[in-house]
């Protein structure tokens, strides 16, 4: 991913997040990303989150307070896509799906975490994404981590709210992911 032309290298966990990871890889397939804009950045009182995805962020027209209320609509049904709410915790060997767990999952909330947005229901996830712009292990097992940056976290931390997403792109093992239905 880059952003105001600086790189970020994201490592998407397909193992024990794959439909999480898998859904977020086809819509960087997709270009769904591009040109979106990071609408909620958290720094105060203390480093939180910087999140992006929605794809009304496309639109410089669209009232900025209503960013973060839209999600990825299939061309082909058109309705908006929706993933189940994916965690897996330690020792196990599948992921519990469309609940919250109470276990230590395996992917954490850890500083540098990408994880998926989504409403009330556990099942309303779709496009956006944020990143964790430091450890906020009391999300842990509310939300679906699916990876992290490996690569880039300074431009991660220097996001502002506005600042847009140049481009996405998966640079390798994407054939190892499940696609969404």
């Amino acid at each position: 991913m880059t952003v105001k032309g600086s790189p970020i290298t994201i490592e998407v966990d397909g193992t024990n997040a794959p439909i999480t990871a898998g859904n977020f890889v086809d819509l960087v397939q997709k270009g769904v990303y591009d040109g979106l804009v990071f609408h909620r950045v958290v720094r105060d009182p203390q480093p939180f989150v910087a999140q992006g995805g929605d794809p009304q962020g496309k639109d410089t027209n669209f009232p900025s307070d209503r960013l973060g209320t839209g999600g990825y609509i299939d061309p082909k049904t058109k309705t908006e896509r929706r993933i189940p709410l994916e965690i897996k915790p330690e020792g196990a060997n599948e992921p519990v799906y469309s609940k919250t767990i109470t276990q230590k999952p395996v992917l954490t909330h850890k500083q540098g975490a990408i994880a998926m947005a989504r409403s009330q229901p556990a099942d309303s996830a779709s496009s956006q994404f944020y990143f964790t712009l430091a450890d906020q292990g009391f999300l842990d097992g509310s939300y679906a981590v699916f990876g992290n940056v490996t690569q880039g976290f300074d431009v991660v931390n220097n996001i502002q709210q506005g600042d847009r997403i140049d481009s996405a792109k998966v640079t390798q093992g994407a054939e190892n992911l499940k696609t969404p239905q």
